[in-house]
């Protein structure tokens, strides 16, 4: 922040993320870490199968998906404070949904409903609130609302739980949908339907008329159409922030039931929180110490890599060996927050200013869509590959395995893009 701008007071842009954050922790404590206390919920209450209500969640993830791939465009026309507001509302009155469905179509459509209002708060939209505001400090910025999204988990998903407990699922679902309308509503009035133009303010809090920051690389050119498709630079970014989504999130999915044979239960709760903290702290400290002229491709490697390090720490414990179960939380709760907030900066660098909010929209879409397959397979590898004989349930080799060759494969398609400096 210029001095000028500190003598003005606290920079817009700071309380824009502020927002953001806030929007981030009731957008994926409802529309993320909400669907996954639901299931036990409505296998328990209505007795559908678990695999029917697999699909609904699956649904909810694939509608976020292609709304989120239009994101640009539903901004352009809404207003992004109105689309904002609009999505937050969709989401709830989904989820009551969820509450109320009496037969698995009605449960389908409240899926549909809260995935489209999902999108509003998703990655893709909290790049796009923060994007305006920040160029040289954006990985400070971006890292600290997407840090919102792993504070809704630790609040959301033990608040989901004792709310349904106490307050029974429909009633639950209204009250915190009501409070995440009303507050996301006050929020995107007061700060996301401003702009720095409207306001008088150049990014980063700099004196206005100063020359910008320019952190694009010189070999970005626009990409308008179909010729972004072609683009290696977009397609191995895409293809590298997708498979590491895809081995983040199946393996999170299990991770619990694996190392509740060597924890118990609350001990294997305090494990899951530890990798959540670990996501908060990487995340951070790469925001505000990633060097504006690092290569950020290379950060994302080492980010997968010490996920893929935490897979084989995991798949050397056998399920017993506790000092190396806890290398492995640490390990891969270090890189689990970068996963989702590094593609984005990737993207500031290597596309024209003009191409980076599509080019994330899309890119966020399909990480999307391709992670909500993500717990369903590995279910499948964890039912259809044979036992160790006289092994704990937790030692599951092939799932550690399966997480280890795609965060593998997501360093090897980031390496692929990268050009000359």
């Amino acid at each position: 922040m210029s001095s000028s701008s500190a003598s003005r007071g606290t920079f817009f842009g700071w309380w824009v993320t502020a927002g953001a954050f806030v929007l981030a922790v009731f957008g994926w404590g409802l529309g993320f870490y909400g669907p996954p206390v639901f299931l036990g919920v409505l296998h328990e209450t209505r007795g559908w199968p678990l695999g029917l209500i697999s699909a609904a969640i699956t649904l909810h993830y694939l509608v976020g998906a292609a709304l989120a791939a239009r994101l640009p465009s539903l901004h352009a026309r809404f207003g992004l404070a109105r689309f904002t507001q609009i999505g937050v509302l969709a989401l709830s009155l989904g989820l009551i949904g969820w509450a109320l469905a009496a037969e698995p179509w009605q449960l389908f459509i409240a899926a549909a409903v809260s995935g489209a209002g999902w999108s509003a708060s998703s990655a893709a939209a909290i790049n796009a609130i923060i994007a305006p505001w920040f160029v040289r400090a954006r990985p400070a910025a971006l890292g600290m609302a997407y840090n919102g999204g792993s504070v809704g988990g630790i609040l959301f998903s033990p608040l989901w739980v004792a709310a349904i407990s106490f307050l029974g699922f429909p009633l639950a679902a209204a009250a915190i949908g009501l409070t995440a309308v009303v507050t996301v509503g006050v929020i995107s009035a007061t700060l996301f339907a401003r702009t720095p133009d409207q306001m008088g303010l150049a990014p980063d809090g700099d004196a206005v008329g100063k020359a910008p920051v320019n952190v694009t690389s010189q070999h970005a050119r626009p990409l308008p159409g179909a010729l972004l498709w072609r683009d290696r630079t977009f397609l191995t970014l895409t293809a590298g922030m997708a498979l590491g989504l895809f081995a983040q999130l199946g393996l999170i999915t299990h991770l619990f039931s694996l190392l509740l044979p060597a924890f118990g239960a609350q001990r294997a709760g305090f494990a899951m929180a530890f990798v959540t903290v670990m996501a908060v702290a990487g995340r951070t400290l790469l925001g505000w110490l990633m060097p504006i002229g690092a290569d950020r491709r290379v950060i994302s490697c080492l980010g997968y890599g010490m996920q893929l390090a935490g897979s084989l720490a995991f798949l050397a414990a056998g399920g017993t060996n506790v000092a190396l179960l806890l290398t492995g939380i640490a390990l891969f709760g270090i890189g689990f927050g970068n996963a989702t907030s590094l593609p984005p900066l990737i993207a500031q660098v290597e596309f024209v200013k003009e191409e980076v909010l599509r080019v994330v929209a899309l890119m966020v879409a399909i990480g999307q869509a391709t992670y909500a397959f993500a717990p369903a397979a590995f279910g499948l590898i964890r039912e259809l590959t044979p036992p160790i004989e006289g092994a704990n349930a937790g030692a599951a080799p092939w799932v550690f395995i399966a997480a280890a060759v795609f965060q593998g494969l997501a360093i090897l398609a980031m390496l692929a893009g990268r050009k000359p400096r």
